[in-house]
């Protein structure tokens, strides 16, 4: 395959990556009040951390604009939206343009911690570099920023609001293979989407037993998130497992996303006393560090690959923290959970029964 048709090839993985993003804001959409606000929170990090990383890299680090740094900024952009859904509500909408603004240094370091400081990680899908940072830096902006108000504020959902889930879910599954992909060589393509399609079956399979035996009955935002972490586990691993292996990874992810979603949620909520709006520990966070840690299992990666996962985590937790502490100096929300704070019309949609 010659140059150009490469890199045509992988325009189209890129425009599926920016697709991805986009549903992750319906992924999102589970509070019957909130809907129009998560997809205006998700266009304003967007808007601003897609073009502040592509002008850092190119205008201070001297790289070469190209459809790779396109992806990397698409790729700095979706770990931001997965991050906000762990405060999604908890602040202003005017503060996702300061938001986007303080992430694109703190990913700009931690790419540099991963594949500069550290040799040999293996993370070619994202494990680490965005799920695993995401969720932990989102934790990190919520613990210092400790706006324990929002743990009051109802979020009820109706039939059409998980809705959007699953529409999002089922789509973001068949989308998968090109985002885990995409920086991969073509060679590696094919293989990748067989993996990536066996962890998120398994992850299907495993979530749907452990609520039936557990429960009796299937949650249906716990399925529609739990169902995606072998997509979030495999990524470190995409080119590197067989397929049975990869098999395994998703099933042990969805099993550990499902628990963390049935018991953890509550009790890391009772012991910080904040809120992950979105249940993105539960999602990307947990099966990110199983698939951080799978190519170790695998015999493929070493002492290196265990620095990454955990400085990532504790990285991650204080570059948020800092970005929350920030945010202090914000306004507050005036409504929280609430369309309404950004988009006053929607009060009357807001207290209407239907």
């Amino acid at each position: 395959m010659n140059d150009q048709v490469a890199e045509l090839f992988q325009f189209h993985r890129g425009q599926d990556v920016f697709f991805m993003l986009m549903l992750v804001a319906f992924l999102m959409m589970f509070i019957r009040r909130y809907e129009w606000g998560v997809a205006l929170a998700t266009l304003l990090v967007f808007a601003t951390s897609f073009p502040l990383y592509i002008l850092a890299q190119t205008g201070i680090f001297g790289a070469e604009l190209g459809i790779e740094l396109i992806i990397g900024a698409a790729f700095a952009a979706i770990t931001l939206v997965i991050a906000i859904g762990v405060f999604l509500g908890h602040i202003s909408t005017i503060s996702y343009i300061l938001v986007g603004v303080l992430f694109v240094p703190s990913y700009i370091f931690i790419e540099w911690f991963l594949f500069t400081f550290l040799e040999n990680v293996a993370d070619a899908g994202g494990s680490i570099l965005v799920h695993m940072f995401a969720a932990y830096w989102g934790l990190g902006v919520i613990l210092g920023l400790r706006n324990k108000a929002v743990n009051q504020e109802p979020a009820a959902t109706s039939v059409h609001s998980v809705s959007f889930v699953w529409l999002a879910s089922m789509l973001l599954m068949v989308l998968w293979p090109s985002f885990v992909t995409a920086l991969l060589p073509p060679e590696d393509i094919i293989p990748g989407m067989a993996n990536t399609y066996l962890a998120m079956v398994a992850s299907i399979l495993v979530t749907y037993v452990i609520l039936w035996a557990l429960k009796r009955t299937i949650d249906p935002l716990v399925f529609t998130y739990a169902i995606l972490a072998g997509g979030v586990a495999i990524g470190a691993s995409v080119d590197l497992a067989n397929p049975w292996q990869s098999w395994v990874i998703g099933l042990i992810a969805g099993a550990v996303s499902t628990l963390s979603f049935l018991f953890l949620d509550e009790w890391l909520r009772g012991k910080t006393g904040v809120w992950d709006t979105m249940g993105v520990h539960n999602l990307h966070g947990v099966p990110g560090i199983v698939g951080g840690l799978a190519p170790i299992v695998l015999g493929v990666a070493g002492g290196s690959q265990a620095i990454a996962v955990i400085g990532t985590l504790v990285i991650a937790l204080i570059l948020g923290a800092i970005v929350g502490l920030i945010l202090r100096i914000m306004p507050r929300p005036t409504k929280m959970l609430d369309d309404a704070e950004a988009f006053p019309a929607e009060e009357m949609r807001a207290t209407d029964p239907a």
